[in-house]
């Protein structure tokens, strides 16, 4: 029986599921299992689009297309909890099983808290994450370091430190993820501070890190994290939809280590991004965002500003209306609302069409915050 805080080797119980998926195929045949056996009504899969540089969502409902999602789509940057009060109210009404990265986690906590997502309509899995990519960086980035033309590439992955290509002939290609990183490529830059790489907030959290010996590349670990997790591995072990064993201890170990140094990684871009804000943030702030046109792209993609109607007649008063750009104050209104919640998940940032360092200056903010009320974390990070 699987308990909440097992260590599992897990792999699909079928050649072709194996075939399919990824590390073994554990993860899609976990989301297949939830809807043939009706713990979920539907599973909402991140799927590659009109290539690999485009990632899309569908909610599925026929345990058949499930496996449509198997594989890993690191171009693709979507905030899954976004599109859960965007487009599917929540979860209230519909039980959904769905894959998750650590910022994609956060975001649904955050909007749990705050009512906005039902937690117990949601199966959430985990997905160890070392970053994503930006798509047009990516695309500049094959095409400049991989001299390779990016519409031929027809699949990508981050493994052992670098970030990897498969052209349309078969051919792959490596290049250390520090060397691209170095040249001003690789991981968008929310993703090289994020210290949040194992997903243990979701209900299980799995990935390859760790799987060893005869089953490397061939199984995926799994860390159970809740009871709910335990019942679907437990379940699905029972029906035959996936095999476990218990996880190498030396595997466990090596799981450490290698998050570990991710953590270490994360904590050297935290002091290097930080550190280039001059020793007044809010100054920084205000030449940073004199570029702002208001277009409210900021707000509408943050999965943790929620303006409310009286909150939005408060501000109005304080930022006159017309001005572009606006008043300072617009954004230290919004740097204020998510102080304590920002989740450095990088939207803000990323669709931004001034290219304002916004998941920066955020996650500045709530560094400062959680130094300010956490003496464990010393002064404010981006400070020499």
């Amino acid at each position: 029986m699987v308990a909440k805080g097992d260590m599992l080797y897990a792999w699909a119980s079928t050649e072709e599921g194996v075939k399919k998926g990824e590390c073994g195929g554990a993860v899609t045949a976990l989301l297949k299992y939830a809807l043939e056996s009706k713990m979920v009504d539907g599973v909402l899969v991140v799927k590659k689009g009109a290539d690999i540089y485009d990632a899309t969502v569908e909610v599925v409902t026929n345990p058949a297309e499930v496996e449509k999602a198997s594989g890993s789509l690191h171009c693709g940057t979507l905030l899954l909890s976004k599109i859960l009060t965007k487009y599917l109210a929540g979860a209230n009404g519909m039980k959904l099983a769905l894959p998750v990265k650590g910022c994609d986690t956060m975001g649904i906590l955050e909007l749990a808290r705050r009512n906005q997502i039902n937690l117990d309509n949601l199966i959430l899995i985990g997905l160890n994450c070392g970053g994503s990519v930006s798509p047009i960086d990516a695309t500049k980035m094959i095409k400049d370091k991989f001299d390779t033309n990016p519409d031929d590439v027809v699949k990508e992955e981050i493994d052992k430190g670098q970030f990897i290509i498969m052209t349309k002939d078969g051919h792959h290609k490596g290049i250390s993820i520090d060397e691209l990183e170095e040249d001003g490529y690789g991981r968008r830059s929310n993703c090289r501070r994020c210290l949040y790489k194992v997903p243990r907030q979701a209900d299980l959290a799995c990935g390859n890190w760790g799987v060893i010996g005869d089953k490397a590349g061939k199984a995926t670990f799994v860390e159970v994290c809740s009871d709910k997790g335990a019942t679907l591995v437990s379940k699905a072990s029972a029906a035959g939809a996936v095999v476990t064993s218990a996880a190498d201890p030396k595997g466990i170990a090596i799981r450490g280590k290698v998050e570990g140094a991710m953590l270490k990684l994360g904590n050297k871009w935290r002091k290097h991004d930080f550190s280039a804000l001059s020793d007044n943030l809010w100054d920084t702030i205000k030449a940073e965002t004199s570029r702002c046109i208001k277009c409210y792209s900021c707000i509408e993609n943050c999965p943790v500003c929620l303006p409310i109607e009286k909150e939005l007649k408060a501000a109005t008063t304080m930022v006159p209306t017309g001005q572009i750009p606006p008043s300072p104050m617009f954004h230290m209104r919004r740097f204020a609302h998510i102080s304590d919640s920002c989740i450095n998940c990088g939207q803000c940032e990323e669709l931004c069409p001034m290219d304002i360092p916004l998941a920066l200056l955020s996650h500045a903010v709530r560094a400062e915050t959680d130094a300010t009320y956490n003496p464990k974390l010393g002064s404010a990070p981006y400070k020499n």
